[in-house]
């Protein structure tokens, strides 16, 4: 055991709410979190949705399916993994119930035409950056961008192959992310700089695209030397 593994938080008690967790990427977080022991609540502008969405992930009471607002506001950490295009309005109409969470941004703000993926410009800087603009009652990550949806949702995946760069101002945050992230397994958690750092994190997602396209596969990213 490293000595940041052996100083990082205990946080398997922490219940997490994902945002946007009926699109394929929040299901595959759910997914791996439930089974690494956390009470996951899975949110949708839909209950019912939210509801059919928990079922299909066949982890038992672990997870469960709620409206946005309830979710926002029983999590004890939320994750936003909705479209780019609904960011800025669903925070906005979630500040209150977010106020004094960490919230993790793993929104990338991604065009597509004939030749592929591209990042788009953010008037913030970042996505993550944007959510800290809305969120200023909240403490925002940024983590959780190059995770492979299939791969979390694969059940013969039994450990993810991936490092997780997670990015933020407020260090004991930061710290509380990537201890979560390494709950997931094969998974650890790599800081990564300062939120003003997440718009090349967010946008290298446009590379990992062209090379899963190239090479079909669902390739992540690992850091060597640690």
């Amino acid at each position: 055991m490293t000595t940041s593994q052996a100083e990082a938080p205990d946080v398997s008690g922490l219940s997490i709410g994902i945002l946007g967790g009926t699109g394929d990427q929040g299901k595959g977080l759910a997914r791996r979190f439930a089974l690494a022991g956390h009470d996951v609540i899975i949110g949708s502008r839909s209950a019912e949705r939210a509801h059919e969405a928990a079922r299909s992930l066949d982890a038992g009471p672990r997870a469960r399916g709620e409206e946005n607002a309830v979710v926002a506001r029983e999590a004890d950490v939320v994750i936003v993994a909705v479209p780019w295009d609904g960011h800025r309005a669903l925070l906005e109409s979630l500040r209150d119930e977010l106020a004094g969470k960490i919230v993790i941004d793993c929104v990338n703000p991604l065009g597509f035409d004939k030749q592929g993926a591209f990042p788009l410009p953010v008037e913030e800087g970042s996505a993550a950056q944007q959510a800290a603009a809305v969120l200023t009652g909240s403490t925002v990550v940024a983590a959780f961008h190059h995770v492979s949806a299939v791969v979390l949702l694969d059940p013969e995946v039994d450990a993810v192959d991936l490092d997780v760069l997670v990015l933020g101002d407020d260090r004991e945050a930061t710290g509380t992310v990537q201890a979560l992230a390494a709950r997931i397994a094969g998974v650890r958690g790599v800081y990564g700089g300062r939120l003003r750092n997440a718009h090349q994190v967010e946008a290298f997602t446009a590379n990992l695209i062209s090379i899963n396209r190239r090479y079909k596969t669902h390739a992540g990213v690992r850091v060597t030397g640690l």
